[in-house]
């Protein structure tokens, strides 16, 4: 990655590690956000035939211990370090044992073995209850489900378990030697959004009260912190003592350094594999969680404000699969284009809007937001024989346009302009679509990482480099956010009429993901 000279040379940096599924990141910025240097590392996943999927957590620390002595190999000399932030992939469950070791692989948000329990478990009046306090929809990703399985089918690994960590405390435990988890997570999974604390009646709710005991104590980083343990600072380069922040999760960073907070009323999309779509009460008054029980409801770094959270499993897996697609298809005639992903785009650039309707449900792990079905898969309608690989793939890319704009139809009236980050954000193609279904302005932030920049921006109001998220936004999002580009009222005009299409069809269809479900688990009863 390329590095940058900062814009404040004699200011301290703010380090940021942002451990996500694919890809742990170290990041450097100095006082004013701008990124001073940036290292990186493949994070490596294990897909289990059963659903599982999974990380060893001592190879997790060790790639981010590299991946941060490689960013403070990389830094001008001489230059104070303020502290060092930890962010890190949602959901999921770590567990480590008394001493600190690992008791099994993590399990990871894409895990789908507690699908078939989350489905009945819905169903109950204790997800009822639960969702009252947490405001968050049961799924398969969460803490919550997992260690309702393992309850079920491999007791004797909670049993050795003295911690149930996600992926970013685990980090911060290896880096200060303290069981912790952040507001943000350990409220939407087993706590309340309004007290900001865990709510003993949402584990009685889920009949997990025996594992209260994993729960580690809720840490605050905006305004609580710890020192680098000696041995994590040997082998990373860095003074033992330096103050280690944790950050909120990651989808809350990166709606923060996305531009969420700070200079004007905003939503944010997030499109990367997934899509997440965001929108921010600053009173509990308002505060809409999903009737459907589903989305999530997560505190965010600032006094009475919340963050809501649709997210729809699958955004650029949709055009990865369209891409792998179109590759093994020009690999039979022995000429696979390059730049597959950039070549559709330039085509469906190209195509006519709204040729034909696609439903982006290509995860297996099914769809979560804002509805919550495992057994949702893709679909495509309204194709016939004039349709070529241009139509089909502004489709996909309208697809992800009406998911985005299912998400923040469950969470209440549209903000007036919607920020995007994430791999698709770069597409103008993809912003115009958005723009169009969404039927407002869309601006994209200078920031290519933003959820290190928001973890860091946590980070500096924790030791003190600013007063309040206020001031800090006001260097860090404002100065860098792009043009706004406004929605083409012709194209919205179509994608209003063709929304409830969308929305109907996948609906009319949910019977259908049933029969094919059991029928692909080789049952007969279809």
């Amino acid at each position: 990655m390329t590095d940058h000279a900062s814009a404040s040379r004699g200011a301290p940096l703010l380090l940021a590690l942002d451990s996500g599924t694919s890809v742990v990141k170290a990041v450097a910025f100095d006082d004013s956000g701008e990124q001073i240097a940036a290292r990186a590392r493949p994070n490596r996943v294990r897909h289990r035939a059963d659903g599982g999927v999974e990380q060893d957590m001592a190879q997790s620390w060790t790639d981010a211990v590299a991946v941060l002595a490689e960013l403070v190999a990389a830094l001008p000399p001489g230059r104070a370090i303020a502290a060092l932030a930890v962010t890190g992939q949602g959901d999921g469950t770590w567990l480590a044992d008394a001493d600190g070791a690992p008791v099994a692989p993590a399990w990871l948000w894409l895990d789908a073995r507690a699908a078939s329990l989350v489905a009945a478990l819905r169903e109950t009046e204790g997800a009822r209850r639960a969702f009252a306090h947490t405001g968050s929809g049961l799924n398969a990703c969460q803490q919550s489900s997992q260690l309702l399985w393992l309850a079920r089918h491999q007791p004797e690994i909670l049993a050795r378990s003295a911690t149930a960590f996600h992926c970013k405390d685990w980090l911060y435990f290896n880096l200060t030697g303290m069981r912790a988890a952040d507001p943000s997570e350990a409220c939407f999974t087993f706590g309340d959004w309004r007290t900001r604390a865990y709510a003993e009646a949402v584990l009685e709710a889920l009949a997990l009260t025996a594992c209260r005991r994993l729960l580690p104590p809720i840490v605050d980083g905006t305004r609580q912190w710890h020192g680098l343990a000696p041995a994590a600072a040997r082998a990373i380069g860095l003074p033992a003592g330096l103050p280690v922040v944790l950050g909120y999760v990651d989808v809350v960073c990166t709606a923060l350094g996305g531009g969420l907070y700070g200079a004007g009323e905003a939503g944010v999309s997030i499109l990367g594999s997934t899509g997440m779509h965001l929108r921010l009460a600053m009173r509990p008054a308002d505060v809409r969680p999903n009737p459907a029980m589903t989305g999530y409801c997560m505190v965010f770094p600032v006094p009475g404000a919340v963050m809501q959270a649709e997210s729809n499993m699958a955004a650029t897996l949709n055009i990865d699969w369209l891409a792998r697609l179109v590759g093994e298809a020009a690999a039979l005639a022995g000429a696979p284009p390059p730049d597959l992903p950039a070549r559709l785009g330039e085509a469906a650039a190209a195509a006519r809007p709204g040729a034909m309707l696609f439903h982006p449900f290509i995860s297996t792990a099914g769809e979560r937001g804002p509805f919550t079905d495992p057994a949702a898969r893709a679909a495509l309608f309204g194709f016939d024989q004039r349709a070529g690989i241009a139509e089909l793939a502004r489709a996909v890319f309208e697809g992800l346009g009406f998911a985005a704009r299912d998400c923040y139809a469950a969470m209440g009236d549209l903000p007036p302009e919607i920020r995007i980050t994430g791999g698709a954000a770069k597409s103008p193609l993809m912003r115009a679509i958005l723009a169009a279904c969404l039927a407002r302005p869309v601006r994209v932030i200078a920031q290519p990482e933003a959820g290190a920049a928001g973890a860091a921006m946590i980070a500096a109001l924790s030791v003190g480099l600013y007063s309040s998220l206020d001031a800090c936004a006001a260097r860090w999002i404002t100065p860098r956010l792009g043009r706004s580009e406004p929605a083409d009222g012709e194209l919205a005009s179509l994608y209003a009429r063709l929304y409830p299409l969308y929305r109907d069809a996948y609906r009319a269809l949910q019977p259908t993901w049933q029969r094919l479900a059991t029928l692909r688990e080789g049952k007969t009863d279809a």
